[in-house]
């Protein structure tokens, strides 16, 4: 079945780019349950990432051909199809290549100064350029889904509190609803202080530019000569810069927390910015919601492998850890309160 998907693949980028693949690999870097992709290697020598998207929009495939267009460095421009499209169909599904610019992950690091700086000066090209009508009508803004991530959230916490006994003879459901109840305080505060502020955050002045909105290190690949590039565009958004910056100045991934001297080298890369303490709190607390609930919904699952069970249920306790987003949020949002 697995040989029929590549090979159906392979026939597809030939047919539809032009692009005799000569070997295909499975990468499983990601979070994004609804695709797959491969690194292929092309006839001719070169290497290319070949995705197959279940869900989602092709905005992303937009943005990137748009900001390499636009000169932005560090972005990995589509291929066209023969007949110009970014994606084609496969069935029911988008299949699109990009070329494969390197092996190195920022998550694995070395990150040099130089590739810590360049991290800024990406994110600030990307800031820069002019939002035009069609990404004005593709992208959603920023933080826009938080009454559904609010749900979810009560939702999970709810199955948590009154667990089916059934279910609490699974170990990882037992682990997960002592997780929950350990930090249900500080759920219920980032719930409320999210739905209280977001009218406020609609109403703070500002300009939305495109954002990546997931710019974490596990997106950031690292090239010769401190070179980088920003990939997975998918989560793309409209967003006042802080929706980026919080990967930088707030401290998204417990298990690779920035320094303050990593930061400082990004945003000698990024330039001067005045930084809304407010805007950025809110974008975390949003953020560790939907962190926090979808992996744990992800752990939950009963029918999943038990590997990605155990990897999601890891990084739950990751996310309520001391420096894991949970509680880093929740610290920025005290902060504000204790400023007024």
């Amino acid at each position: 079945m697995v040989r029929d998907v590549v090979r159906q693949v392979v026939e597809r980028v030939e047919a539809g780019f032009g692009l005799r693949l000569s070997t295909m690999e499975r990468v499983n870097h990601g979070a994004d349950q609804h695709a797959r992709l491969w690194l292929a290697q092309a006839a001719d020598g070169g290497r290319y990432a070949v995705k197959l998207s279940g869900g989602g929009t092709p905005a992303g495939l937009v943005v990137t051909a748009y900001l390499a267009g636009q000169g932005v460095p560090g972005i990995a421009a589509p291929l066209r199809s023969v007949d110009g499209r970014l994606s084609i169909d496969h069935d029911g599904r988008r299949l699109s290549v990009v070329p494969w610019v390197s092996d190195q992950r920022a998550l694995d690091g070395p990150m040099t100064g130089a590739h810590w700086r360049a991290y800024g000066e990406v994110l600030a090209a990307v800031h820069a350029v002019p939002v035009t009508e069609e990404l004005s009508r593709l992208l959603l803004a920023g933080g826009a889904a938080y009454p559904s991530i609010v749900t979810a959230t009560r939702a999970v916490a709810e199955r948590l509190r009154d667990p089916d006994p059934r279910d609490l003879a699974d170990p990882l459901v037992a682990d997960l609803v002592g997780v929950w109840s350990a930090v249900a305080d500080r759920l219920r505060f980032l719930t409320r202080e999210v739905e209280r502020r977001a009218a406020e955050q609609r109403d703070r002045p500002g300009s939305h530019v495109v954002c990546h909105g997931d710019p974490h290190l596990g997106n950031l690949l690292l090239g010769a000569d401190g070179q980088v590039w920003l990939i997975d565009w998918d989560d793309a958004v409209l967003a006042p810069p802080e929706c980026d910056l919080m990967f930088v100045l707030g401290g998204v991934l417990a298990f690779a927390p920035i320094t303050p001297d990593q930061q400082r080298a990004v945003l000698a890369g990024y330039g001067s910015t005045e930084v809304d303490r407010a805007r950025l709190a809110w974008f975390l607390a949003v953020r560790a919601l939907d962190d926090l609930s979808d992996w744990t919904r992800q752990a939950l699952d009963l029918d999943a492998e038990a590997a990605d069970r155990s990897r999601a249920a890891r990084i739950v306790r990751g996310l309520v850890s001391p420096v894991g987003l949970v509680s880093l949020a929740d610290a920025a949002l005290r902060d504000l309160d204790r400023q007024r």
